[in-house]
């Protein structure tokens, strides 16, 4: 069994940071691709930043330059550094990572909300 369990969400004041955790755990064969999505209130689900285990990294247009995605491959931890936020930032974040054997986990989510 597989468990992601991500930590690090709450609520924050406009142009603050934020640094949100996703620890996996289980029968995990090794971490692949890594990312982060979020999916605010009516909205679809939508992708924050992914990073591949050879660091190749990928982040959404509205993100970029405020939102760096790091990971450690041996600790099983993708973690997601928010600065600068925005109102539009508000939403659920979710990890999600592909093994390396295809398999997708995802988290729980944790909550981001950003006070104007």
């Amino acid at each position: 069994q597989v468990q992601l369990v991500e930590s690090g969400g709450g609520l924050v004041q406009a142009g603050g940071s934020l640094r949100l955790s996703c620890d996996a755990s289980g029968s995990i064969f090794g971490l692949n691709i890594m990312g982060w999505y979020r999916q605010a209130p009516g909205k679809h689900r939508e992708l924050v930043a992914e990073i591949t285990k050879l660091g190749r990294t990928v982040y959404g247009d509205s993100v970029k330059g405020r939102f760096t995605i790091s990971k450690d491959i041996a600790k099983k931890i993708v973690a997601l550094q928010m600065d600068n936020l925005n109102s539009d930032d508000t939403a659920v974040y979710y990890c999600n990572i592909i093994d390396n054997i295809d398999r997708a986990f995802w988290g729980q989510g944790t909550q981001v909300t950003v006070s104007s």
